[in-house]
């Protein structure tokens, strides 16, 4: 399995992104990070229009895609786990997407193949990476049985 993460922003440099880069190293597949912008000065649904068509041009083909969005269903560990492992089983590249500021756009949505949320708080979306690759690492965890995960 091939994992991908599509995000809105760049990550360079920052915290956030040495602490992504930390879990995603204890991961047992590849993960490619493709971030996409938009900086021009337009408004709000027609950033997050154009944001999703970014995002939507480097999905790769036939991948399995998750979006985080806070209407998507909330998870626990356990329950990502059993998900994780029934994507899986369908063979697919699973890619993971993370929109900017002001979340993703209807098209990514209505491609999107399953929604969860990371709860019912509003996270910065950099922030949202490292806390998808430690609970990819959790999942990753509890399904093999190493002692990372004592829930």
């Amino acid at each position: 399995m091939r994992l991908f993460l599509l995000a809105v922003g760049k990550a360079k440099g920052s915290p956030e992104q040495a602490l992504f880069e930390h879990y995603v190293r204890r991961l047992p597949w590849p993960v490619e990070v493709v971030e996409v912008e938009e900086k021009r000065p337009i408004s709000v649904p027609e950033r997050k229009a154009k944001e999703a068509e970014l995002l939507l041009a480097k999905l790769p083909r036939n991948a399995f895609a998750v979006a985080l969005d806070p209407g998507g269903e909330a998870l626990s560990s356990e329950a990502l786990a059993a998900k994780l492992t029934r994507w899986q089983e369908l063979g697919r590249d699973l890619t993971f997407v993370i929109g900017g500021a002001d979340g993703l756009g209807e098209s990514l949505l209505a491609r999107a193949d399953a929604k969860f949320s990371l709860g019912a708080m509003v996270w910065p979306h950099l922030l949202v990476r490292a806390m998808l690759a430690e609970q990819l690492w959790r999942a990753h965890s509890i399904n093999t049985g190493h002692p990372y995960h004592r829930g």
